[in-house]
């Protein structure tokens, strides 16, 4: 489950895939009319397909010269599940979470100790 979590995970870390899905979600789509809106070359955008194919994101198939991609929804299943459980996190104030964290990274350092021996 890790594993495949963790391809889920890498594949929507980059912005490019996250919109491909998009596109995706609207109707399957050929691979030239993926890359149109993208200002990058067919390869750099194949290599974004395989990346999302890999982790069970998207299918390609081939019909006659063209080939094919669709959203395959159950690829996210899993990763929606493992991402409810944090529902559980209502409670918790993550603005003054936040804030406790400003303030102690604004801290300055506390000074050694001068009784300490150096290196320990």
């Amino acid at each position: 489950m890790a594993a495949s979590l963790d391809l889920v995970f890498s594949a929507l870390a980059d912005p490019t895939r996250r919109a491909i899905l998009a596109l995706l979600l609207e109707d399957d789509m050929a691979v030239t009319d993926v890359a149109a809106p993208f200002a990058m070359s067919l390869a750099a955008i194949s290599k974004h397909l395989a990346v999302l194919a890999e982790a069970g994101l998207i299918s390609q198939e081939k019909r006659g010269r063209v080939k094919w991609c669709q959203l395959e929804p159950d690829g996210l299943r899993e990763a929606s599940v493992w991402m409810q459980g944090f529902g559980q996190m209502d409670g918790i104030d993550l603005d003054a979470f936040e804030r406790f964290l400003q303030a102690e990274l604004d801290q300055p350092p506390a000074p050694p100790d001068e009784g300490a021996a150096p290196g320990g």
